[in-house]
């Protein structure tokens, strides 16, 4: 008796569904690409239950005869292809006969179609994938397809679906992929009855990208015009102060066909280099025209992988189409900046200032500030306040009291702390002035800071306080030796105030201080338990989230609320942060919740402790000193100690937090052995 049998027909449907069918957005994307190649001008698609219950999709297209719309539900039926040599260069969005046949076979359809020319309808009723009525219907030109019970006949895939707000926005996301890939197509999308996506379909993309992800996305966008003989590049990509925390916002297309391809990514990425700030990541909508010979996008089920004849020389195109357009307005290489001439240059006097000697202005100083003399900057009264963001007011005497979370002196890190703006201000050579001159003392004490909540003031330079002594070690050895005294170890200095110089004996560390203060908090967080102190946000601050991430963002606020974020749905894709946690900026808390999405979507629920730690790593490098930050001495020495002492050795992401060189290699790089 034979072992290997030929499967039954419904059997193998069910299975090949499986490839083309992954989810309701799956179902959303075929059915709106075939009314795009049916020429439909306006699209409605309408869900229920997360598109599991019901899909409506609505279009104005060409329609079709009886026969057809019979014909159109058979495995390999399609009018967009006839032979072999119409694969070499496919120039529609559907072409493989297999979306309706694989949607029919795990739900129950209902077609309703009819032609221009045609006076009435025609109406077909499938149920897994078998047609049971059919006949004439009153109806308007186009098409109405609506697929209900999504995976009725297959419990396995059934099962593995997520929530229905959850599947819902994976829906949302496609229709918005659609939008932005056709804005000549007018898109209506609804949830549950309510409109979630509306684009006026005028052929106009910064209009789309306004509908689609918001005014205020599209305000930071700039548009890319590019082309050669054989590529041409549109769209608009973001300046480089407005990226994002994340790639939500980040979708390329191809002949009108939403895809991926890392190797764009990368070309897009690249064209941002040293414009951008690290860990932002630039958002675009950018369409690349090519021959349709040229690319091969018959390489996977969903169509969103393809291969290019000439990958090397679409990467080339768009990396210099965005980075030309970044560059507008800059002077062109080797361009000399133009300079004053002396006659031409104005002193202070001219412009009304007094000029003063370098003894008066350090006596005037010490009348403004009294403790300018220790090494004190001024204070800027022109800094924007962390949660307003507006001016600050002067500087009042308060107690300098530390909140229990932070692990460093509250009044310190705001004061040394830059603000955050959505776009820099300062110029090139204002930024210089802010930093500490080269000749400048390292060591500022800040004044009256006490060196951590506990000390009452700080302990000598580069002496290891005794309760860092005591502080529990890896089960590697520590920096330092065994039997080490608390004078084994000297911080010189910081460099690009980033990296902490460490002496000890004859090695130099070189401390990340932001990667080191990260571990220090996450430890402290999942050792006491995070319990933030929450502040109440003065005005809430609005973010406008990917449909996916605004939908595990509103599954999981219990969660939120435990770190302190009160966040609510403010429609339309929009979340609103109404208090969040009193170490997070308040210009960092829309990056924060991205990010924090993000993370949620990567790490799932399956495992609620690994989600939760995720979600401290998250926190801890929030709340965490940030590289480029101007660090008081105290601060820099409670990071050396713990580094020093063997209790932080990596960050919670697994980045070492030092570097060490001995003296040796130091001696040998310079020659002197």
């Amino acid at each position: 008796m034979s072992v290997i049998e030929v499967l039954d027909a419904h059997l193998a449907d069910l299975i090949a569904a499986g490839e083309v069918v992954e989810r309701p957005a799956s179902v959303v994307k075929e059915l709106m690409e075939n009314a795009i190649d049916a020429g439909a001008q306006k699209l409605s698609v309408s869900i229920t239950g997360g598109g599991m219950d019901a899909i409506t999709v609505t279009d104005d297209g060409c329609g079709m005869s009886a026969e057809d719309a019979v014909t159109a539900f058979l495995r390999h039926a399609t009018s967009k292809i006839r032979t072999e040599y119409d694969l070499e260069a496919i120039g529609t969005l559907g072409f493989r006969g297999e979306a309706l046949a694989a949607i029919s076979a795990v739900s129950k359809i209902e077609l309703v179609t009819k032609r221009p020319q045609d006076e009435l309808g025609w109406a077909v009723y499938l149920t897994g994938g078998e047609v049971v009525d059919s006949g004439e219907i009153g109806a308007p030109n186009g098409s109405t397809l609506i697929v209900r019970s999504l995976f009725y006949n297959t419990p396995a895939r059934r099962k593995f679906m997520k929530k229905d707000s959850y599947e819902g926005a994976a829906c949302l996301q496609a229709a918005q992929r659609i939008a932005l890939s056709h804005p000549e197509v007018s898109v209506k999308f609804l949830r549950e009855g309510k409109v979630e996506l509306l684009t006026p379909g005028d052929g106009t993309l910064k209009n789309a990208v306004v509908a689609v992800l918001g005014k205020d996305i599209a305000l930071g966008l700039t548009p890319v015009q590019h082309s050669t003989e054989e590529i041409s590049i549109t769209g608009l990509v973001s300046k480089p102060v407005c990226c994002r925390g994340s790639r939500s916002h980040q979708f390329l297309f191809l002949n009108g066909r939403h895809i991926k391809s890392k190797a764009l990514t990368v070309a897009v990425e690249n064209a941002y280099q040293n414009q951008k700030m690290v860990g932002k990541f630039p958002a675009y909508v950018l369409h690349i025209q090519t021959r349709a010979n040229a690319v091969d996008c018959n390489v996977h089920p969903t169509k969103v992988e393809v291969k290019f004849a000439d990958e090397r020389g679409v990467f080339s195109a768009l990396f210099h189409a965005v980075e030309s357009t970044l560059n507008e307005g800059r002077l062109p290489t080797g361009q000399a900046v133009p300079v004053a001439k002396p006659q031409d240059m104005v002193t202070p006097n001219q412009l009304g200032f007094q000029t003063m000697s370098a003894q008066q202005y350090h006596t005037s100083a010490m009348v403004a500030d009294p403790t300018a003399g220790k090494g004190r900057p001024l204070p800027n009264l022109n800094r924007p306040d962390r949660l307003t963001g507006s001016p600050a007011a002067a500087p009042k005497s308060v107690p300098s009291v530390a909140p229990p979370s932070s692990g460093f002196p509250a009044s310190s890190v705001d004061r040394e702390r830059p603000a955050n703006c959505a776009a820099p201000v300062a110029t090139p050579a204002a930024s210089k002035q802010s930093q500490p001159a080269p000749n400048q003392n390292f060591g500022r004490s800040g004044g009256d800071l006490p060196f951590s909540s506990h000390d009452a003031t700080p302990p000598k330079r580069g002496v290891i306080p005794p309760e860092a002594a005591s502080a529990p070690s890896l089960p590697e050895q520590s920096l330092c030796p065994a039997g080490a005294t608390e004078s084994d170890f000297l911080l010189r200095g910081e460099v690009f105030h980033t990296y902490l110089i460490v002496e000890q004996g004859d090695d130099m560390i070189l401390i990340d201080k932001h990667a080191a203060h990260e571990r220090m908090n996450f430890d402290r967080m999942k050792a006491e338990g995070y319990r933030p102190m929450v502040q109440q946000l003065l005005a809430p601050v609005t973010v406008q989230a990917a449909p996916e991430q605004a939908a595990m963002l509103l599954d999981s606020l219990p969660l939120l609320t435990e770190f302190g974020f009160t966040v609510e749905d403010f429609g339309a894709g929009m979340l609103r942060i109404i208090a969040a946690p009193h170490d997070i900026d308040a210009g960092n808390l829309n990056d924060t919740l991205l990010e924090l999405a993000d993370t949620l979507l990567t790490s799932g629920t399956a495992d609620p402790a690994a989600q939760r730690d995720e979600v401290l790593h998250t926190m801890a490098c929030k709340a965490a000193i940030k590289g480029g930050w101007d660090s008081s001495e105290a601060e820099l020495l409670s990071v050396a100690r713990q580094v020093m002492s063997g209790a932080v050795r990596y960050c919670p992401h697994g980045r070492p937090v030092f570097v060490l060189m001995s003296k040796k290699e130091l001696e040998k790089r310079f020659k002197r052995l």
